[in-house]
Formats: C-alpha cells, structure tokens, sequence
C-alpha cells in the first residue's frame, strides 16, 4: 500500500506538528509532499495531482498546524482497510466559537423575499463519541482518502479544490464528493488537536458546552 503523506503549507510550520510528523508510525510505502502556497486551494490541487499520477493508493492530508498521536496513520489506514473510502479525524476550529470541523451538511439557503443565496455548513455538535459514523462534509486537517475516490472527483471537475462560491477549499471538495456519489465519515476516536494560541482538542470543546 502506497500512502502519500500530503501537507500543504503557508510559509511556516508548527514545531509541535514537526514532532508529531517525526513521531509517526508509518505504514506502508510512504510519500512525503509538502507544498507551500499563499492560496491552500492551489496547494492541495497540485498534491491531488502527484498523488494521481505517482500512483499513490491512499493520500493522507495533514494541516502543518495540527498535533496527533504517533499512531494516527495507522488508525485512519484500519478505516479505510475496512472499506471506508474518506475518513476524517476529529478535530476542531481554533478560534472561538470553538466548533467541530465535521458538518451534517452543507449547500446553501434561498431567501425568496431578498432574492439571496446564502451558504450554509451545519456543523456536528452533537457528534457521536468514539466511533465512526457518517458525514456530509469535513475540514482538511487530518483526513484519509482513497485515490480512487480523489480521481474520481478530478475526472468529473477537473481541480477538485479550487472553491465553489461562499466555500473554502475543503467544504467544496467534500460537496464534489458527494455530487459523484461518494460516502464521507468521521472516527471520533482518531483525535487531533488544533495548535493556535493554545492547543484546541475535544476536551477544550466540551468544556465551553459544560461537559
């Protein structure tokens, strides 16, 4: 099994994240791609196109501001050995309010009366706690995917992230996904914390909840 490891980037990366790469279990033939660009959309198209045309089996995408357990790869390879083809870890925004990146759905609202077209992301507060279970659509920060699945959204749209109006980058990849009949989850258990001023993790998120 052939993974690529695909990490896009501004100009910096995190220390903590550094120690979490070099603490990875890796599994498999792996491949390093670490692209830097002010446009995250731009970088991600060019990983999803190595990772088509190098013949990787699997992609891992990891944000550069994001720490983990050194058995993460393994976690999200178990996942998709078991048929899952797009699974996402479990992690969370970094600014307050502080939210899951995992969403029920997303599209977008018309209002009639103003003749206005709203988008929409309904975020999954009340997610289920350690275990898998279907998403409509996830955040970038630590998701495993098929390649299959990958070229199958680039066969149809060409470059799978570049944004569709009122959505980043990975809301509008993950609503290409589904537009190809694509089924997308979240593990619970496999969870990441968010590094920004402090580090962002479930029990940050429960907490502004009174859990």
């Amino acid at each position: 099994m052939k993974t690529l490891i695909a990490i896009p980037a501004m100009d910096t990366v995190q220390t903590i994240f550094f120690k979490a790469m070099l603490s990875l279990d890796k599994v498999g033939e792996v491949g390093f791609g670490l692209t830097s660009s002010s446009l995250v959309y731009d970088a991600r198209n060019g990983l999803a196109k190595r990772a088509i045309t190098e013949g990787f089996d699997r992609v891992l995408w990891l944000d550069s501001d994001m720490d983990f357990e050194p058995d993460l790869m393994r976690r999200f390879m178990a996942d998709l050995d078991e048929g899952y083809e797009y699974v996402s870890g479990l992690f969370f925004k970094r600014k307050a309010p502080v939210q899951p990146c995992i969403y029920k759905e997303v599209g977008y609202y018309h209002d009639e009366n103003k003749n206005e077209v709203t988008p929409v992301a309904l975020c999954y507060e009340d997610y289920p706690r350690d275990q898998i279970f279907e998403i409509g659509a996830s955040g970038f920060a630590g998701v495993m995917m098929t390649t299959e699945l990958l070229k199958k959204v680039t066969d149809q749209f060409g470059q799978p992230f570049s944004p569709i109006l009122g959505f980043g980058e990975d809301l509008s990849f993950c609503k290409r996904v589904a537009h190809v009949g694509g089924k997308m989850y979240c593990d619970s258990r496999i969870k990441m914390g968010h590094v920004g001023l402090g580090t962002i993790t479930e029990e940050t998120y429960l907490s502004t909840r009174g859990e």
